[in-house]
């Protein structure tokens, strides 16, 4: 069923090189490692498409969304053995993000049919308004061009080849070319098929859609160098994702590129909320902690709390939490050497207490957890930095006031989280302004994994953990990233988009 190869405008195309996949069980097969030359192909494809695609009705495109999403339904059951396979991830927690891929897709498909995101907006001719008299002017946002999207390592589905990204792209009416993550091309293939399968059904332009693999930086730097891309999207490394940005910020024309990159997503126990609940809050943050092997870009690796025989007693919990925690296949081998390298720069750091001790050997992990003082995190700028995994950390602060030092000393983070009682209200109330300049989603009494795809979540946030702060890469209003404004004045009706006459 798989074919190894990228597929390109419809046709499945092969390469003079290839890589070889590393899946976490199962056995290696080789794949299409492309280049330049695929990419050009690819994002010509899309620019011929888009003045098809681009123009469709949001009737139409809505039924191609849907579409995919049967398709992908359709192959359920290979997706998530060749999923497992790659990734090493439990079949419950893919069949999982299946419907997750699924219902984004339908989601967009419902958005688009309702017209809201389009923002129409007019302003009759008043031609009598002294001392000048004002234009019919209507306003409409339209698609911006073919899209990149790159998948991501820790979301083999719902962040990658049919993921929110190409969703919302797709919904917009762009195009999308995707680098396909090299982690898991056999699931990014598989995907590929049920799109290509819902673009024949649908009478769309084959250049809609494009799927190209490999393994190279090189790959990746033409395809956002490209100058007919309009747009990136992108899930992954601060490292990677700042280097992409720059290509972007360097070519000729500039694009928008939407990166998500990286977040720590600090947790604050206020003092009454752990004197009354601190083995409760405790559990809870080991459960979040090492869901998914701590391989969630919400994945809440800082705590604060206040010292004292509560701090103590939430460290206690989080332990007891923890230490049953058995080994978990991480996604990829290189995502287990970085792993390992960040939990080595955390213990080498000054401190920095050691609370459980753990394994990391070769793609499977065990928790490990460490605490230190305000003081040392506020002189240890290591110490904010995203370790990827089931790794944690206690900062236990002096007091209020140095909680809210710590608040103000984070950088952008996608989350940010606070656990009160109704005594606390005064002091949360203080720390929500910080909070609100740090996140994107700020949470009470909860745990951010897990990200709703809904009208009202942001999944984003300041710098670094993205790479625009006003944009979302989850729920309807990432559309508006594939988006722009165009104003039309003293226009003919017979001249104007269908959707604005």
């Amino acid at each position: 069923m798989l074919t190894g190869k990228h597929l390109i405008a419809g046709e499945w195309v092969s390469s003079e090189k290839t890589f070889n996949s590393a899946p976490a069980k199962g056995e290696s097969r080789a794949y299409s490692d492309g280049g330049a030359k695929e990419v050009d192909r690819a994002v010509q494809a899309a620019e011929e498409a888009f003045w098809y695609y681009g123009y469709s009705t949001r009737a139409e495109r809505a039924a191609f969304l849907n579409k995919i999403a049967d398709e992908i339904e359709a192959r359920a059951d290979q997706i998530t053995e060749i999923g497992s396979s790659e990734t090493g991830l439990p079949e419950a927690r893919l069949q999982g993000e299946r419907g997750r891929t699924t219902g984004q897709l339908r989601l967009f498909a419902s958005h688009i049919e309702k017209g809201d995101y389009l923002d129409r907006r007019y302003d009759p001719a008043l031609p009598d308004r002294q001392p000048l008299p004002r234009p019919d002017i209507r306003l409409i946002e339209r698609p911006v061009g073919p899209v990149a999207v790159f998948g991501a390592s820790n979301f083999p589905l719902a962040f990658s080849t049919a993921g929110g990204d190409t969703a919302a792209a797709l919904a917009a009416g762009c195009p999308v070319v995707v680098k396909g993550h090299q982690a898991h091309p056999g699931t990014g293939e598989i995907i590929a098929q049920a799109i290509d399968a819902a673009i024949k059904a649908c009478g769309i332009h084959p250049g809609v859609f494009s799927l190209v693999q490999g393994v190279t930086r090189e790959l990746g730097a033409a395809v956002v160098q490209h100058p007919l891309i309009k747009a990136v999207g992108f899930t992954g490394s601060l490292g990677g994702g700042k280097a992409l940005f720059d290509l972007c910020m360097a070519r000729p024309e500039p694009i928008p590129f939407f990166g998500e990159l990286g977040s720590v997503n600090p947790m604050f126990v206020m003092p009454n909320a752990a004197h009354a609940r601190a083995e409760t809050i405790g559990k809870g943050w080991a459960g979040s902690l090492t869901m998914g092997a701590g391989q969630f870009c919400t994945n809440p690796g800082i705590s604060i709390v206040v010292k004292g025989e509560s701090a103590d007693t939430y460290i206690d919990a989080a332990v007891k939490g923890l230490e049953p925690v058995g080994a978990q296949t991480m996604l990829s081998d290189g995502i287990a050497e970085a792993f390992r390298r960040g939990r080595d720069r955390v213990r080498a750091t000054a401190g920095v207490r050691e609370v459980l001790t753990s394994v990391c050997d070769l793609r499977n992990a065990t928790p490990y957890l460490y605490v230190t003082t305000g003081q040392h995190w506020l002189g240890n700028h290591v110490l904010s930095e995203e370790v990827f995994g089931p790794l944690g950390m206690v900062v236990v602060v002096n007091d209020l006031d140095e909680m809210r030092k710590l608040a103000l000393s984070f950088a952008g983070q996608l989350t940010a989280t606070i656990h009160m009682d109704a005594a606390d209200t005064a002091d949360a109330q203080k720390l929500m302004p910080i909070l609100e300049r740090k996140a994107g989603r700020i949470l009470v009494n909860g745990y951010p994994t897990g990200v709703e795809v809904c009208d009202a979540m942001v999944h984003g946030g300041p710098y670094p953990a993205t790479t625009n702060f006003g944009a979302t890469s989850v729920g309807t209003l990432s559309i508006r990233r594939f988006l722009r404004p165009v104003s039309y004045q003293n226009m003919p009706m017979e001249l104007l988009p269908e959707d604005l006459r």
